[in-house]
């Protein structure tokens, strides 16, 4: 069995695309996004999808998994946290 390199990355994707997880799926829960920063939460948001675009124009299937999942998670907190702001809970 020969090792491959890839293997690191999807490991690592998975990782760190799993670690958002659990916050997500507490904010579609609870709605409650108060201790979480817009800016924060914008910034990676965008750094995300730049790394999703990134992925797309090398072809790498790892990092457009990772990015792709962590986007629509991140996405997913974001839209949140300004529904939130604009209903004046926040």
């Amino acid at each position: 069995m020969q090792f491959s390199v890839e293997w690191i990355g999807y490991a690592a994707a998975a990782l760190t695309t799993s670690s958002f997880l659990p916050q997500a799926l507490k904010t579609i829960k609870t709605h409650d996004t108060r201790a979480l920063s817009l800016g924060m939460y914008f910034m990676f948001t965008l750094g995300v999808l730049l790394w999703l675009i990134y992925g797309l124009f090398i072809d790498n299937a790892s990092i457009i998994a990772a990015n792709a999942v962590t986007f629509l998670l991140a996405a997913t907190i974001l839209g949140f946290k300004v529904f939130n702001m604009r209903q004046g809970g926040e």
